[in-house]
């Protein structure tokens, strides 16, 4: 096969993939989600000579790097629209949560928003994109071991942060480690 049909394959084959990728990362925003697609896959375009025989964690990570160039520009935008004076509260746009509005599951987003973007990422990884160490090692442009650790770390951070952001959720994980002994 050719470099242009490898990356056509690719592209049938993991579109949807890397979509969903961005969409978790960038919360669903369409318009940002597609231009972030589109620049992976100008990339994959443009390296298609590179692609390896099995692109996804490849193309992962050619997304992670398309995603910080994003919320760079986005936090430019943001910072050019604050100088303008062209914010929400300058045109009394005020939100407010009404009771019961957290959904089931929001302190899981909201620990995994104490950590740290590397720990989310390798977190995200194995659990959205369900791969496995070794292409989390590619996505992440490290080897094996390294991959290893840092999902082992990751996975330790967001456990203390689930404890302390739910007490009891802790001291039932605690008491059914000691139950175990």
């Amino acid at each position: 096969m050719s470099d242009d049909e490898i990356f056509a394959a690719a592209y049938r084959e993991h579109y949807w993939a890397v979509s969903r990728y961005v969409a978790r990362r960038l919360d669903g925003r369409t318009s940002e989600v597609e231009e972030v697609v589109a620049e992976v896959f100008t990339v994959a375009w443009r390296r298609r000579a590179d692609l390896p025989a099995s692109p996804l964690p490849w193309l992962y990570g050619v997304a992670r790097n398309c995603l910080a160039n994003a919320v760079r520009g986005q936090g430019r935008r943001r910072r050019l629209v604050d100088r303008l004076g062209n914010d929400h509260t300058a045109h009394r746009r005020h939100f407010v949560a009404g009771p019961g509005t957290e959904a089931p599951g929001d302190w899981v987003h909201e620990a995994l928003a104490r950590l740290s973007p590397g720990d989310r990422e390798v977190l995200r990884l194995t659990a959205w994109e369900e791969l496995g160490i070794d292409e989390v090692a590619v996505a992440l442009g490290c080897g094996r071991r390294a991959a290893t650790m840092r999902l082992h770390r990751a996975r330790r951070r967001l456990r203390a942060e689930i404890d302390r952001l739910c007490p009891a959720l802790a001291d039932a994980h605690a008491s059914k480690d000691h139950g175990h002994d």
